[in-house]
């Protein structure tokens, strides 16, 4: 019989093998299901018997530093492992449910950051963003769906500015998903004080260039982020909308007025991950002696609001003059590039 450690081991080079962005360890009634999210679907793996649910899920809270009695409230964590000589971050979360605890463990490889060029599918969006860059102080917002790859992008964009434009960087994640030497990154940790707005606070002390906050999420952080950029600063954060022009009305909703949203904030991009046509198969799913097969085939779009558009925006006005995610996946996939499905699952989207 393997030892826990060792399920858990291999639950997690699979994980890592497959390119999975999560891990997903379900309890049922008679078995436990192991299930990995893999692009845009969730794909079972492992079936174990149901006694070792349990047992799989204290083993990884307690190396995340979780309280292994507490299972009546929901809990987070986050360690690292080394998986065939790479580290791979984890981030755990755990969900009370009916028959036992549920865990979902996110996967944040610590690779070294893609490089420029591989930002965008489309070079020219790319060049749009560097040169946002160039600016001395404003708001700068990404926003999209949870694993469509703001962060990533984040973290090239800065990296990229620490080297060419020699600027001091600071960002403040919780948790801090990719060590990147760099930037000087900040932990958000709220038993200790250090909560999103805190932390701002003190980093504006510090004497910035750039200031990365993880996320606006209520209204202190999104103030303080419109105030940091109104004192001479380049703030670049992430939001949760469906497209460009939702995170302005976000930022309305959290109170930041329309004037200072007008004097602040330079561009907003909306992104999202698509995934590829294969140039050798035919298929939907590569064959197996496809030698891209264990290639991950996706790349990010992007939906850019600048200059005249943001401002009609900001102040009410109808605009259609720049591409949006759906004319850009329309794009590539008459291109040949962006698999015809991407469409489909856009549309579900709007219509949610």
């Amino acid at each position: 019989m393997k030892s826990i450690e060792m399920i858990a081991d291999k639950i997690v080079s699979d994980a890592v093998k497959n390119h999975a962005s999560d891990i997903h360890i379900i309890p049922r009634r008679d078995d436990t299901l192991i299930q990995l999210r893999m692009a845009n679907r969730l794909i079972p793996r492992f079936h174990l018997p149901k006694e070792d649910c349990e047992r799989l899920v204290s083993h990884f809270k307690f190396t995340a530093s979780m309280d292994i009695g507490e299972k009546r409230r929901p809990q987070s964590g986050a360690f690292s492992v080394k998986v065939n000589q790479k580290y791979v971050g984890l981030r755990l979360s755990t969900l009370p449910a009916n028959q036992k605890e549920s865990l979902v463990i996110r996967l944040l490889p610590q690779q070294q950051q893609i490089p420029f060029y591989k930002i965008s599918l489309f070079p020219a969006a790319t060049m749009k963003l560097l040169a946002l860059l160039n600016h001395a102080h404003g708001l700068i917002l990404f926003t999209g769906p949870t694993g469509s790859g703001k962060t990533t992008t984040l973290y090239s964009l800065l990296d990229e500015s620490s080297h060419i434009f020699n600027r001091s960087v600071i960002t403040l994640e919780d948790p801090i998903e990719k060590e990147n030497e760099s930037v000087l990154q900040v932990q958000v940790n709220e038993k200790a004080g250090v909560t999103y707005s805190t932390g701002l606070k003190a980093i504006l002390r510090h004497d910035p260039d750039i200031i990365m906050v993880g996320e606006i999420r209520d209204s202190e952080t999104a103030k303080i982020a419109v105030r940091a950029a109104l004192t001479g600063h380049l703030v670049l954060s992430t939001m949760h909308t469906r497209d460009a022009k939702g995170a302005i009305y976000r930022l309305f909703e959290f109170g930041v007025e329309r004037i200072e949203v007008e004097q602040t904030l330079v561009a907003v991009a909306a992104q999202r991950l698509v995934e590829l046509e294969c140039p050798y198969c035919e298929s939907d799913i590569c064959s197996p002696y496809c030698f891209s097969s264990s290639q991950l085939k996706r790349a990010s779009i992007f939906e850019l609001l600048t200059g005249r558009e943001l401002m009609r925006v900001i102040h009410g006005q109808e605009t259609n003059s720049y591409k949006n995610l759906k004319s850009i996946i329309n794009k590539g996939i008459a291109l040949g590039y962006i698999k015809e499905s991407e469409y489909e699952r856009w549309i579900i989207d709007e219509e949610s």
